[in-house]
C-alpha cells in the first residue's frame, strides 16, 4: 500500500484554503493547495493593470474589530490607512454613504441631528402601523421615503434581481443611521488595503507550500483524494455532493475593467449608482484604495446577475428554501471525514477577517486539542 504524501489536500488557494495551509505547515503538516484558477487569492486577488492593483472580483476593504487578526495579517503584509467613505450617485446627484449628517444635509439641508431625525420619524411613521411584509415595507418604516427611493430602493432590486416587494423583510433587518458628519462606512477599530495589494496576504500566508493551479478537482478527484490523509474543500457544497440534495443559489457578478488615459476618474474609490435604470450597481477606481498617483486610472463596472452552475458565485440567497436545503447538505458533511470551511462551503457570507477567523478557529481546534 503507498504511503501519501501529504497531510492535507486544500481545495481552494483563497483565504480560508490558505491560512488553514499555513496553519498546517506552522504545526509540521505538509498541505498541497489546488485550485481550478489560474492564481491563488480566489476573490481577493488583484491584477496588476498600469501599475495599478486592480481587485479582479470587486472591491475588498479589509476591516475588524479583532486586534488578533489584524495583527495576524499585518505579520505578512503591512496596510495602509485606507478609510472605505462610498458616495451614492442618483440621478447626478452625489450623497455620502453610510448615512449619516452629510447625506441628510444633502437630502434636506438639516444642520442638527434632531432636524434630520424629526423628518426621518415624520416619513417612516406611517409604514410603522402593521408587520412589514417585505423588503419594501421594512425599509420604509426604517427610513421612509427620500432615503428610500433615493438611495436603497433601486440598488437593492438590481443587487437581487428582484422588485423590493418580492424580497422577504428580514433581508433588511436594520438600517444603520448615523447622527454626526462621519463618511467612514465601517464601524470597526481597524481598517485598510494590503500595501503592494492582497496577492501579498495570499503570497505570504502561502509560501513554502506546494500549489498547483488550473486544476479542476472534480475532474481527478479520487487521484486527488488519495494525494493525502484528510481533504479540506472550500467549493460549494452542493457540488461537492453532485447537488444531491438541489442546487443553492447565489447572486453574481460581471466586471467590466478600463483603462482610462486620465489621472483621476471619479476622485473616490467606490461610487454606487442607485437608480434602476442604470444596470451597474457601482464603479471602482482602483488607485484609491492605495492612493495612487499613476498618470493612468483604471476603473471597474459592477453588474449584478443570477450565478449559473458556470459563473462565480458571490452572494447566497439565504431564504428558507436555500437555509433549509443547505441544512440537508450540512448534515450529510457532519458525517463525511472532509473538512467544509469558506463562504461556498458554509453557505454563509463572510467578511474577509470572519473567513479567517473561522480557519484560524478551525485549526486550532484541530490542532491544539
Amino acid at each position: 500500500m503507498s504511503t501519501k504524501k501529504y497531510d492535507f489536500l486544500i481545495v481552494g488557494a483563497g483565504l480560508y484554503g490558505a491560512v488553514f495551509a499555513h496553519e498546517a505547515k506552522k504545526r509540521g503538516k505538509t498541505c498541497l493547495v489546488v485550485d481550478k484558477r489560474e492564481h491563488i487569492g480566489g476573490n481577493t486577488f488583484c491584477k496588476k493593470i498600469e501599475d495599478i492593483n486592480v481587485h479582479a472580483y470587486g472591491a475588498h476593504i479589509f476591516h475588524t474589530n479583532d486586534k488578533k487578526i489584524w495583527d495576524y495579517v499585518n505579520d505578512f503584509v503591512p496596510f495602509n490607512k485606507y478609510t472605505n467613505s462610498p458616495v451614492a450617485n442618483h440621478k447626478g446627484s452625489l450623497y455620502n454613504l453610510p448615512f449619516n449628517m452629510n447625506t441628510f444635509y444633502k437630502l434636506w439641508g438639516t444642520k442638527t441631528p434632531a432636524e434630520a431625525k424629526s423628518i426621518i420619524d415624520e416619513q417612516s411613521k406611517k409604514y410603522q402601523k402593521k408587520q412589514p411584509q417585505n423588503l419594501e415595507e421594512q425599509a420604509l418604516s426604517l427610513v421612509g421615503e427620500d432615503i428610500y427611493f433615493k438611495l436603497i430602493k433601486g440598488y437593492t432590486e438590481k443587487q437581487w434581481g428582484r422588485k423590493a416587494t418580492e424580497l422577504p423583510a428580514f433581508i433588511i433587518k436594520r438600517l444603520p443611521l448615523r447622527f454626526t458628519f462621519d463618511n467612514n462606512y465601517f464601524n470597526d477599530s481597524y481598517q485598510g488595503i494590503p500595501i503592494g495589494g492582497y496577492n501579498e496576504l495570499s503570497g505570504g500566508l502561502l509560501e513554502g507550500i506546494d500549489v498547483q493551479l488550473g486544476v479542476n478537482y472534480f475532474k481527478d478527484k479520487i487521484a486527488l483524494d488519495n494525494m493525502a490523509h484528510k481533504t479540506v474543500f472550500t467549493g460549494k457544497i452542493d457540488e461537492y455532493y453532485n447537488y444531491e440534495f438541489g442546487k443553492l443559489e447565489y447572486r453574481g457578478l460581471r466586471f467590466d475593467h478600463e483603462i482610462l488615459n486620465i489621472e483621476n476618474y471619479q476622485g473616490n474609490a467606490v461610487i454606487n449608482y442607485t437608480e434602476a435604470e442604470i444596470p451597474y450597481t457601482r464603479i471602482l477606481e482602483h488607485k484609491h484604495f492605495e492612493f495612487g498617483q499613476q498618470k493612468k486610472t483604471v476603473i471597474t463596472k459592477e453588474y449584478p446577475l443570477e450565478a449559473s452552475t458556470d459563473s462565480e458565485p458571490y452572494y447566497p440567497i439565504n431564504d428558507d428554501k436555500n437555509n433549509n436545503r443547505y441544512l440537508q447538505y450540512k448534515n450529510k458533511a457532519a458525517k463525511d471525514l472532509v473538512i467544509f470551511g469558506g463562504r461556498l462551503a458554509e453557505y454563509k457570507y463572510y467578511d474577509m477577517h470572519q473567513v479567517i477567523g473561522a480557519a484560524l478557529a478551525k485549526t486550532k481546534k484541530l490542532f491544539d486539542n
